[in-house]
């Protein structure tokens, strides 16, 4: 069978390194170009030191990105996290189609940020989804799907790099074996269950502290490591990541604590632990180290939240 694996980045690597382990005859990898200033994608220099063809189209919207696709005779593409809209003639040159990895469970939260979006909602459960992508956001037929617990302290990272990640280099796998043995299903989804979610930018990450202690840190735990939750302090900007709900009363963004564990901040109905922080520009460190550098004390207060505005 001959395979073009579409993807980038750590997760596409670990696809194709598992392709080359099995022996799988992988006849062309596509990436996103590289970014002026910026290491070569890992999936890119790895394709390039196994000797694959390797192209990095800037878009596939062209006739030119068409031919290229069908220059290669595939059997079947492996979209393995892809961020350039393909469209659906290139998606269908593949004799046996296209499949791809999404990081949610479908049609449950498509679009970019799918995994922080179920943290920040407090849910205990995500999962994965193998999907025959169409033109559609998301929203192509399910080939398989793998669910996972969310820990009540896991982060984004955790997630992400500890079961997502692992668990989709093996659906991936386990989907191409399915197509060839043709068992592959194409289960539609449910459209009307469907939600959508915006990518979780940093200006959508700030700490409002008067919301309920539990928002406050599922929102810290949604964006740790990327793009961070962040608040301030005597008008200095500064993130939090590794962090704890704790025990703890007073007004909000009232600073309860400063201790060697780190900032007991209060918020609505509770407290949080601010264990590690990084002010704007700076390096990460402990919170009592930040606290110190900044003459922060009990008693102080974090600057409020500005107020949301809409588009």
């Amino acid at each position: 069978m001959r395979i073009v694996v579409h993807g980038q980045e750590a997760f596409g690597k670990a696809v194709l390194e598992r392709l080359l382990e099995r022996g799988e005859n992988v006849v062309a990898v596509f990436c996103a170009p590289d970014k002026e200033g910026r290491p070569r994608d890992p999936l890119a220099a790895f394709a390039s030191e196994k000797a694959l063809p390797v192209h990095q189209p800037t878009s596939w919207k062209t006739p030119e990105a068409l031919e290229l696709m069908r220059s290669f005779k595939p059997d079947v593409c492996m979209m393995a996290y892809v961020t350039l809209f393909v469209p659906q003639p290139v998606l269908d040159v593949p004799t046996y189609g296209t499949f791809q990895y999404h990081p949610s469970l479908l049609p449950l939260h498509r679009g970019p940020s799918a995994i922080s979006w179920p943290i920040a909602f407090g849910k205990t459960l995500t999962g994965l989804s193998i999907f025959w992508p169409d033109e559609g956001l998301d929203e192509g037929p399910i080939l398989l799907q793998k669910e996972c617990e969310i820990g009540p302290d896991e982060t984004l990272g955790d997630v992400y790099f500890k079961k997502l990640f692992p668990m989709g280099v093996d659906a991936m796998i386990e989907s191409l074996d399915l197509v060839r043995d043709g068992k592959a299903p194409k289960i539609q989804q449910d459209h009307a269950k469907a939600t959508y979610e915006y990518r979780f930018k940093k200006a959508m990450s700030e700490i409002d502290w008067s919301k309920p202690a539990n928002e406050v840190y599922n929102l810290i735990r949604a964006v740790n490591p990327a793009p961070g939750a962040w608040t301030r302090f005597n008008g200095q900007k500064f993130d939090i990541f590794d962090a704890r709900k704790v025990d703890g009363s007073g007004l909000p963004g009232e600073i309860l604590g400063v201790s060697e564990d780190g900032i007991t901040i209060a918020a609505s109905g509770g407290a949080v632990l601010a264990k590690r922080v990084r002010a704007d520009g700076g390096q990460k460190v402990t919170g009592a180290e930040f606290a110190a550098s900044t003459g922060m004390k009990p008693g102080d207060k974090l600057d409020a939240a500005e107020p949301k505005t809409t588009t």
